[in-house]
């Protein structure tokens, strides 16, 4: 088994959908949650919050520099994930196609190093 980090890809210069749109991607995001589960190829998920919430830090010879905001200076960001565990690539992006379903976003597919 090999495991996957399924990102989420939010376009944050687009109109945000509506809150009943948003209600619709919760459920579906839910079930999808639950299907993983039921599975077992559930590790881990979480959503994100809005990129102006970010903060860098960058440290190099024992200076440290905080900066507000996103490292990315663009209107796409990541907005959530999920580590998920599968028999092989080929399953990871059937999850990556049901997961964009879901969230109504694209989904990026990366094997993590080492699984």
């Amino acid at each position: 088994m090999a495991q996957y980090l399924l990102t989420v890809h939010n376009d944050y210069s687009v109109p945000q959908p509506s809150e009943e749109r948003m209600h619709e991607f919760q459920a579906a995001v839910g079930a999808f949650n639950s299907m993983l589960r039921d599975t077992g190829a559930w590790v881990f998920a979480a959503g994100l919050a809005e990129p102006s919430s970010a903060a860098v830090v960058s440290s190099e010879d024992g200076k440290t520099l905080t900066t507000a905001g996103p490292y990315a200076q663009t209107s796409e960001h990541v907005g959530g994930l999920w580590v998920v565990e599968t028999a092989d690539l080929n399953e990871a992006l059937r999850l990556g196609a049901q997961a964009s379903e879901a969230c109504g976003a694209p989904i990026e597919v990366r094997p993590l190093l080492g699984s």
